[in-house]
Order: structure tokens, then sequence, then C-alpha cells
């Protein structure tokens, strides 16, 4: 079918060449010549602007966008004047849920459809596929079938049995497919703190090795013959993705990059989050349901970005007015 794509970042570029793989026409639009180009060159048709991408569409059509959060509603503001009843977009980014549920609201009277698609996959997804959560209307959810069972992962997207099978499920109305990516990206959070929590405490098995102060400030390890290991971590990823419980997918990315610089040294550790985790966390408290974990990862990812340094000068402060404690150098 013929699908247009606004946003040709590190996934909608690899989502229209998906696309084309599997026999669809994508009429393809961005910011960057350079990327609609790089598209062209791949069998897409290029758009300079919306009104031709649409314009090079046929009716009723089908827009899907792949753009920052931020960034959406600006582009459906310059978009939807160009659409006609029985038009549909797709939100195929990560916007908060809400959102949706306004856009599409507001989108209705006009009688064009919006349906909102949680996309999981990140860059590997032209070869593995894409998890699709989607929310929308039946209507609109099923016209755009064709694509969803192109772009989920495997051979047998098209086959028989439930669409959840095969990497593809319509979650409900507006909204609840991002609200299903949301927390799917809450859990991501979760699974990667407690991975990089666990290798850090196997990093510094090797703390009875190292020369300990003897001072008031230092807390003594009691017993240094049982922190006496120097562990391979890179052989330890490797051995857990073989039969482990907690073998997973982030397992074997974790693995590749261990492999790859066993000290991490390109990275500063310096961790983003781009809302979800938030999100996530706004809805466990209206709901009143506890995610605790959930949150000390969120948390953890603002403290790597220095946002805990003023209240850690808060506590060596305090430290210090009752106690004449003064901070000691270097990293612990």
């Amino acid at each position: 079918m013929d699908i247009g794509m606004v946003g040709l970042g590190r996934m909608g570029a690899n989502m229209v060449r998906r696309l084309l793989r599997g026999g669809h026409r994508a009429v393809v639009h961005d910011v960057s010549p350079e990327a609609i180009a790089r598209s062209v060159n791949d069998g897409a048709v290029g758009a300079d602007s919306l009104a031709a991408l649409v314009a090079s569409l046929a009716a009723p059509r089908a827009v899907w966008l792949m753009v920052p959060a931020s960034r959406v509603d600006e582009t459906l503001d310059a978009l939807v004047p160009l659409l006609s009843p029985g038009d549909l977009v797709v939100d195929g980014g990560n916007s908060d849920y809400r959102d949706d549920i306004r856009r599409a609201k507001a989108l209705g009277p006009a009688g064009i459809h919006y349906v909102d698609c949680g996309t999981s996959g990140g860059v590997f997804g032209l070869e593995r596929g894409y998890c699709l959560m989607i929310g929308g209307d039946g209507e609109a959810v099923g016209a755009l079938r064709p694509v969803f069972e192109t772009l989920a992962p495997g051979d047998d997207a098209r086959g028989e049995g439930p669409t959840q099978q095969r990497g593809f499920l319509h979650c409900g109305p507006a909204g609840a497919g991002h609200f299903v990516k949301m927390v799917h990206n809450g859990i991501e959070y979760g699974m990667m703190a407690a991975y990089a929590e666990g290798l850090n405490i196997l990093k510094h098995a090797n703390a009875g090795l190292e020369a300990r102060e003897a001072d008031a400030e230092t807390t003594p390890l009691a017993h240094p013959e049982h922190f006496q290991y120097d562990l391979d971590l890179a052989a330890i990823t490797e051995v857990w993705r073989h039969g482990s419980v907690i073998s997973s997918w982030l397992l074997d990315l974790t693995a590749r990059a261990l492999a790859d610089d066993p000290a991490l040294a390109q990275f500063s550790g310096r961790v983003s989050d781009s809302g979800e985790g938030r999100w996530t966390l706004d809805a466990a408290v209206a709901e009143g349901v506890p995610a605790p974990v959930l949150a000390a990862a969120l948390f953890g990812r603002f403290s790597s970005r220095g946002r805990s340094l003023f209240q850690d000068k808060v506590l060596s402060a305090m430290r210090f007015q009752f106690g004449g404690h003064h901070e000691k150098g270097g990293t612990p």
C-alpha cells in the first residue's frame, strides 16, 4: 500500500527500507535533504515538503510520523490542513499517551483518523522487525494492517493466529498503544538498571585487593579475603546469555558492548531519559500503584547527569557542621 513517512532518523529510515522490501510504496519527507536522498536511493519517492508528500499519496492517505514527541504537534499543525476526510495519521514515536487522546479528539470532527503506535526495535528493527503497540479506532487500525504485518518481526507476520504472537497488537482506543509502550520503556529502565547494578558489584569484587585508607572517614572492609576476584565481565555476560533465566536481548547487547570495550572507556556514564519513565511514574501515582524499581531506575538516570550534585554537597555540609567531617578527595 501507499504510505507516507515523515522523519527519517535512526528508526524512520530503516522502517522505510523494511516497507520497501515488503512491496509497499513509500513517500518520504524529512527536514534533511540528505536523509530524503538516502531513502530515494533505497527506492522511496522523495518529497521536499509536506504538501508534496500528501500530493504523492493515493487517497485515502496514510501518513506515519517518526519525529520527536516535542515536534509532533507542530508537524500535525502543518500536515492536517493538507489532508482530507478519511485520511489517517500515525504517530509512531514516543509521545505521551495523554497527547494522543487530545489529538484524536481534535482530528475526529474533520474525519481524519489518528493512530498511535508504540514502536520498539531500535536500530536493529530493519532485520529483526519491530514490536508494534497500537491504539486507535478499529477501522483505521485495520486499514494499516498490511503495514503492521511488514514492519512486525519474523517471516510469518502475515500468518494465522493472534497478531500479538506475530509482533503487533491493537491495544485499545486512542492512547492505548503509547500507554503500553510507555510502561514497556519504564520496565526497560528497570531492567537496564538491574544489569548495570549487578555488573558494578561484580566489577568491584576485587575490593579486597585494593589498598584502603584507615581513618575515621573510611568504612573498613571487614573481610578483604572475601573480595579477591578479578572477574571477566565480558565472559560473564556471555555465559549468562546461554541458558540463564536472566538472558535477554538487552543482555545480548550488553555482552557485545563489553566484548568490544571491557572498560566501556568510550562512555562517560551520562544516561538520558526521553520521558516515558516519567510518564510511567505519573500513571503509577494516579493509579495508586507502587513502582519503586522503576522510580529508582529513573532517579538513577537523573543522578548520572549530575542532578544529585547539590544534594550531595548538602550532605557533606551537614556532616561538616555536626561533626567537623572533611570531604575526602578522589573516587571511592
